[in-house]
């Protein structure tokens, strides 16, 4: 059974994801939360294995809420998958960043939000590669891009040529299948390197370590898929 809580300032919005969700065999909804400061009270009381994140509320918005959920979790962390409006949405970028496991639009339909629900449970990223990769280079070619880059950031002489060669195209929007056809490895090995990679720079997911490529420098905005 995936434990969720669901949070967003609209009541009516709310509710009805609540029911949705109640109502899908294998998803128990445990708390519900109206605002960001709600939200990591609740996560911590509750330690739900999922939790359905508003990204703009009013007070503490979802990505700052996001940090501080992840920050003092125990483990096993939650699960964060962000709702949003717009799928080019600088806080959902900002989310990103914060360890964010995905992100749905909120016009998504009932049975996507469903398996979008399970499939981060289980440790999936919530987006395909060439999604990601958009939103993050929309918002690393803007001035008014948040100035600090992640704290693990700083470089990535700590990875070796074969692990920035994974992670750059890793951030390129390439999958892990197609990276290992790329580089002539096996699936796994892609896996592997990209696991030590986000241990070697001290992020938690995919997205974070695609965050880290682009902001130093690794791969350029703009520059072709591959």
């Amino acid at each position: 059974m995936t434990t969720v809580l669901v949070v967003d300032d609209q009541d009516l919005i709310r509710a009805g994801l609540v029911a949705l969700l109640r109502a899908a065999p294998g998803i128990d909804v445990v708390g519900e939360a109206a605002d960001g400061e709600s939200a990591v009270a609740e996560a911590a009381r509750l330690r739900p294995d999922v939790v359905l994140m508003d990204i703009r509320m009013p007070g503490m918005d979802g990505t700052a809420a996001t940090e501080r959920i992840l920050a003092r979790a125990e483990d096993p962390a939650p699960r964060i998958l962000v709702l949003t409006t717009f799928d080019l949405d600088e806080y959902v970028y900002a989310a990103l960043r914060a360890g964010a496991a995905g992100f749905l639009l909120k016009d998504t339909g009932p049975e996507r939000l469903i398996e979008a629900v399970t499939a981060v449970a289980r440790g999936d990223m919530l987006f395909a590669p060439s999604v990601t990769r958009r939103l993050i280079e929309a918002y690393v070619s803007r001035g008014d891009r948040p100035a600090d880059p992640p704290e693990p950031a700083a470089g990535l002489d700590v990875l070796t040529a074969r692990e920035c060669e994974v992670l750059r195209l890793t951030a390129r929007g390439l999958s892990n299948t197609e990276i290992a056809e790329r580089l002539r490895i096996g699936e796994a090995t892609v896996k592997t390197h990209l696991n030590r990679t986000m241990t070697k720079l001290h992020v938690d997911s995919r997205a974070q370590a695609v965050v880290v490529a682009y902001e130093t420098g690794l791969v350029v905005p703009g520059s072709p898929p591959v």
